[in-house]
């Protein structure tokens, strides 16, 4: 938006836009070919044979075994199947769920692919007759029938407990007693099954958690012992899936008192408006707040105060809540004091104390804390919008952007799919923070810790810190420097650098986190007050009542401060609409371009999304059009599969015509202009690691967005997108303008919010008012045996045109065409 224009104007809801039509993914694509080991077939498929015949063996015994323990449910074995070095395994054809064979787990182990899969009794002959097909048959093309499966595997053995463990590094020493993160299969009679393991798994020695996370196929509990102990409940139960080490959580606190007097608030409250009772909230999960600070009892009544567990008093017992609570409520409390400008608040806060009092929890499912830790606030208040705000992450990065029980449990509590009504929920969660001891490597530091668990959820919002912080008192502070540069990522901000290709861009966005200076007499990364931000001391009766703080759990509670302040604007928007927008009007700084120039490769460009996210979003913008800077918005839903038979395929898209200011643009002729496009949807979770070298298999699905070129007629469009609309007339010529793109439909397509812009001339620009939205595969599809095939998706489409001249107006047409619209069909 140019500079001068100070014009608000409200964004534009537009209903109706989007036709759904008859969807099939057209062909292409798909990686390329399954390559193959070079195989002696009598030699692999008769040392094959006789492994399957070894492992037939231990089956046999180990139902006998089941037995005499009291298994009488689901009896089998869970075997392993391992890959020769630098080629993958068939995975697909591990799998067969009329026999009950089931995929648990993949993994990568150096340079093998080793899945897991459980048989069940008397199943192994699916494996075994396999194999002598490919000794004795061949198909119509002269190879053995089912080469790719059999030549695609190494090694069958039973399975042990390795095997299923699958976290980063070993698993315990043999006598090490640790808590483990159990993830079963179960069937449709959950919790049925999840009891008999408990009963059977406290007759082995482990001490079972009360809490359990659910998800579409799995239950995740949490188990105390040796690995001996486990490597016994793995044998004989067979209904564990996965293995992981339980997580612990950390705080990133800080707890510096700044001089400050109570003068200056008792100023400030006279020029604040506090917002109504009934307005959005932000609900912040931490270590509560104490909510009769003078700047927050206003703010944060009594009834919205929760605690987790009900032996706690709400009352904040560290600081760290009451901290996170002010910079919620104001942000930096810095620009509040030192304004004379009259303040009107547009949301409230609530606040859930999910951190004990003493001690930190133990290695629990913090999922499970923190779906019933947002409960408590939801059934005090049913009806009240609200954002969460969590800045409570573990300590490691161990994950590398795989899913965790905990990130998938945001994912499910954002979605709401396992929920009556499917309720969203906006979740603001922080990246996590660097190794402080490390922050003078200062920027390396930030591209090798990476993001904290559960900061890889791919429907929250995580965010980052970067800051804009270099003013040191060289009185105070002689010779000391800020770390990072003004306008760069701040020191104690990680990032998605080391996650894997599949994974979602991480951070979303980054805002201020405050900086660090380097002591010249250690040359470590010090805290300094001057670089921090100010917020409100929980022990204000006793000590001065206002704080520094930072970190990424500062930047974490005042981008969703813009989220409520976004919904309080626009209460019709969805939460994926208002995540849309703030990932929409974010921006990166010269100083984090500068990083990674020139940004004329893929490469370079990936690095940067994955160091800062999208950049820092601009509240204003996401808040206001302008007459020369139009946004507007569709809320709308597509069923991306369907079934036919027992096969279920893609089922349809949705052709959105919006509304377009093209006699404006026309004018303009070669005026350069921006198109910003931005889709944002919530997927369900399946968080299993079992087949995510196939990534869709976490996600329910994911949609995808393409828009008309200036060259195609709308036909052509439709067909160059969708597969069921072609016809012999086809011209394969027709194609996107990737290259016009600034990501282009590679980069934009991680995870579940995409968005990407376009640059051009207005004539071109013109021509460029159809969207397509359409889907692409998920486990909605591929595991159908779970009954989601049918689902309907929700998305949120962000488009906004931008004009460099202040005098021209693309905003007042679209307004007319709105008013005057009937609804017609897309031709």
């Amino acid at each position: 938006m140019a500079d001068g224009n100070l014009e608000k104007l409200p964004h534009l809801l537009v209903t109706g836009t989007g036709q759904a039509e008859s969807y099939v993914k057209p062909p292409g694509g798909g990686g390329g070919e399954f390559a193959l080991p070079h195989r002696n077939r009598k030699q692999h498929g008769r040392g094959l044979l006789a492994q399957l015949k070894q492992v037939q063996q231990a089956a046999e015994a180990l139902a006998d075994e089941q037995r005499a323990f009291g298994v009488d449910a689901g009896n089998g074995i869970v075997i392993q199947f391992e890959s020769e070095p630098d080629y993958e395994l068939a995975i697909k054809s591990l799998e067969f769920f009329p026999s009950g064979i089931e995929l648990l787990a993949v993994r990568r182990l150096d340079d093998r692919v080793i899945a897991t899969v459980f048989v069940p009794e008397g199943k192994m002959s699916r494996f075994i007759n396999a194999v002598t097909a490919y000794l004795e048959q061949q198909t119509q093309s002269g190879s053995p029938k089912n080469q790719k499966l059999v030549e695609s595997i190494s090694e069958i053995r039973r399975a042990v407990l390795d095997a299923l463990w699958t976290d980063d590094g070993a698993p315990p020493a043999e006598d090490e007693a640790i808590f483990w993160e159990v993830w079963l299969r179960v069937g449709s009679e959950r919790e049925a099954f999840v009891e008999r393991f408990k009963q059977h798994a406290q007759d082995l020695g482990l001490d079972i958690g009360d809490e359990q996370l659910n998800f579409p196929d799995r239950t995740v509990v949490i188990a105390r012992g040796t690995r001996a102990q486990m490597s016994q409940s793995v044998d004989l139960l067979n209904c564990v899936a996965e293995l992981r080490k339980a997580k612990q959580t950390a705080a990133f606190f800080t707890s510096m008192t700044a001089a400050e007097q109570f003068e200056w608030i008792e100023e400030a409250l006279a020029r604040i408006r506090q917002a109504p009772a009934n307005s959005p909230a932000v609900c912040i999960l931490d270590t509560g707040v104490n909510n009769a600070h003078p700047l927050l009892n206003g703010s944060l009544a009594d009834a919205d105060m929760h605690t987790y567990d009900p032996d706690w008093n709400v009352a904040d017992h560290h600081g760290h809540g009451t901290e996170m609570a002010g910079l919620a409520l104001y942000a930096d409390l810095t620009d509040l004091l030192g304004s004379p400008d009259a303040s009107e608040l547009s949301h409230i806060l609530e606040s859930v104390k999910i951190l004990p009092p003493e001690g930190e929890n133990p290695p629990k499912l913090y999922g499970k804390i923190t779906a019933e830790a947002m409960a408590r606030a939801e059934i005090e208040a049913p009806d009240r919008k609200r954002v969460f705000s969590m800045s409570v992450t573990t300590t490691d990065f161990r994950d590398r952007g795989q899913p965790s029980a905990w990130s998938a449990a945001l994912d499910a509590l954002s979605s709401g799919a396992e929920e009556q009504g499917e309720h969203r929920r906006l979740i603001f969660v922080s990246a996590g923070n660097t190794d402080p001891n490390g922050r003078h490597l200062y920027p390396d530091s930030n591209q090798t810790d990476g993001i904290h668990d559960p900061g890889q959820s791919w429907n929250a919002i995580t965010v980052g810190a970067s800051t804009d912080k270099t003013n040191i008192d060289t009185d105070t502070y002689p010779d000391w420097t800020p770390v990072a540069p003004e306008g760069d990522l701040s020191p104690s901000s990680s990032t998605s650098l080391v996650f894997g290709r599949p994974w979602p861009i991480k951070p979303d966005v980054v805002l201020e986190g405050g900086n660090m200076a380097i002591n010249p007499g250690t040359g470590l990364a010090d805290y300094v007050d001057s670089l921090q931000l100010l917020s409100t001391n929980w022990q204000f009766a006793t000590r001065a009542p206002l704080v520094v703080t930072g970190d990424t759990s500062a930047a974490t509670a005042m981008a969703a401060r813009m989220g409520a302040m976004l919904q309080a604007a626009y209460p019709q928007f969805w939460p994926e609409t208002i995540r849309a927008l703030l990932v929409h009007f974010a921006e990166w700084t010269n100083a984090m371009k500068e990083r990674f120039v020139p940004l004329n490769t893929r490469s370079a460009t990936i690095r940067l999304l994955r160091y800062c996210g999208f950049g820092v979003p601009n509240l204003e913008r996401a808040m206001w059009s302008a007459r020369n800077s139009l946004t507007l918005i569709a809320q709308e839903s597509i069923q991306p599969f369907d079934k036919a038979g027992p096969k279920v395929s893609t089922h349809e898209m949705s052709l959105h015509s919006i509304p377009w200011p093209v006699d404006v643009l026309e004018g303009l002729g070669e005026v350069p202009v921006e198109m910003r496009v931005t889709l944002s949807y919530f997927i369900e979770p399946n968080p299993a690691r079992r087949g995510w070298i196939r990534k869709h298999r976490y996600a329910s699905h994911g949609l995808r967005f393409d828009v008309k070129t200036p060259l195609e007629s709308l036909d052509e469009f439709r067909q160059r997108i969708n597969k069921a609309a072609r016809d012999e007339e086809f011209d394969r010529a027709s194609s996107s303008d990737s290259a016009r793109w600034l990501l282009g439909p590679d980069l934009r397509s991680l995870g579940s919010l995409h968005s990407d812009r376009w640059t051009g001339t207005a004539a071109e620009l013109a021509q460029r008012g159809i969207i397509g939205i359409y889907p692409v595969s998920g486990w909605w599809r591929e595991r159908h045996q779970l009954g989601r095939w049918n689902k309907r998706a929700r998305y949120a489409l962000v488009v906004t045109i931008e004009t460099p001249e202040v005098d021209v107006d693309v905003y007042t047409p679209v307004v007319n065409m709105i008013a005057a619209q009937i609804p017609t069909e897309i031709q």
